[in-house]
């Protein structure tokens, strides 16, 4: 089914003047707008967790603006209050570009920082009080080593709008069954935290999934990056010099993912991760309303949320007391 519901709607210009915030646009702000990140590997859930997020602050009555910058994306469950493939997409940048999807997504966001004013004048309008959710494309290049996101990261924070905004990177939780590759991923996940410079949390997503797949006290090696979890793999083949030593053909599989060479390769990467001591994992099963209330008591953590609210006068009420008097 496509999208019926939008997020709740934005103030204009003279409502933002009335409540005392000034002009939208203005230096003068102390506090900026907040905003949230949602990005990470394809099928990590990102737009799933989107949703989530987006019914989790509809149900405590907080207001928030949704916009999507993936260009190639098709149905949400909430209509996007501001939406890249207005602008351009996907689809028919590789009909007339001729480009594939990975150099097709990167030339749509070229285009969208050459028209950044698409993404920026309506943003002014958006008050402090709510949250802007972003929903990332899922391509991971964009995130390692392409200079365009923080390009753009730098703008969004950096320039007149002034948003606080932490990033919000995913990862399957299945990733935990196979170990190397639960690094592979952290790898990724501090990649992008050292190449865009920002506040950021990394979330392990469907938690569901794993559920009596890995043991409690494993999973807190997990959460907690710890570079051991290699030599206590269970699923890795521990052979006996002589049948080291014994004739295989080196290009198979079980060579290859077995052998002496990719585990230092695998370990090399874990004992790096481990150096730098920068990840770790929050843990987020989105049908959970307590487990996307803690993610998002973390975001709005980083991004001092609460600080920037106006303390609320408390209600006044008529008490009628009785006094005795002698």
């Amino acid at each position: 089914m496509t999208r019926t519901t939008r997020c709740t709607p934005t103030r204009n210009h003279e409502q933002i003047r009335d409540a005392g915030y000034g002009a939208p646009h203005a230096v003068e702000y102390t506090l900026g707008w907040h905003a949230d990140r949602a990005q990470g590997p394809a099928g990590a859930g990102k737009s799933t967790f989107c949703t989530g997020l987006i019914q989790h602050l509809q149900n405590n009555k907080r207001p928030c603006f949704y916009v999507n910058l993936d260009p190639a994306a098709e149905e949400f469950a909430f209509e996007p209050d501001l939406d890249i493939k207005d602008l351009i997409s996907l689809e028919d940048v590789m009909e007339e570009m001729g480009l594939g999807p990975n150099g097709g997504l990167i030339y749509c966001f070229e285009f969208l920082m050459e028209n950044l004013d698409f993404l920026t004048d309506p943003l002014e309008e958006v008050t402090e009080d709510y949250l802007i959710v972003f929903d990332m494309p899922g391509q991971i290049e964009l995130y390692t080593h392409v200079p365009i996101l923080p390009g753009l990261v730098k703008t969004l924070m950096h320039g007149s709008l002034n948003i606080r905004m932490c990033a919000a990177y995913l990862l399957e939780a299945t990733f935990v069954i196979d170990r190397p590759k639960f690094f592979s991923g952290t790898l990724s996940a501090m990649s992008a935290m050292m190449m865009l410079e920002m506040p950021h949390i990394n979330i392990l997503s469907k938690m569901d999934l794993v559920k009596g797949q890995v043991a409690k006290r494993d999973l807190k090696r997990f959460v907690d990056v710890d570079a051991d979890l290699l030599d206590d793999d269970p699923s890795r083949k521990v052979k006996s010099e002589a049948e080291e030593r014994k004739h295989v053909d080196p290009a198979s599989k079980d060579s290859l993912m077995n052998g002496a060479s990719f585990h230092k390769l695998n370990k090399a990467v874990a004992e790096l991760i481990d150096g730098f001591s920068m990840v770790s994992f929050l843990k987020l099963d989105v049908q959970d309303e307590d487990s996307l209330g803690a993610v998002l008591s973390y975001i709005d953590d980083a991004i001092q949320y609460h600080e920037a609210q106006e303390p609320r006068e408390p209600k006044e009420f008529d008490v009628d007391v009785d006094i005795d008097q002698d």
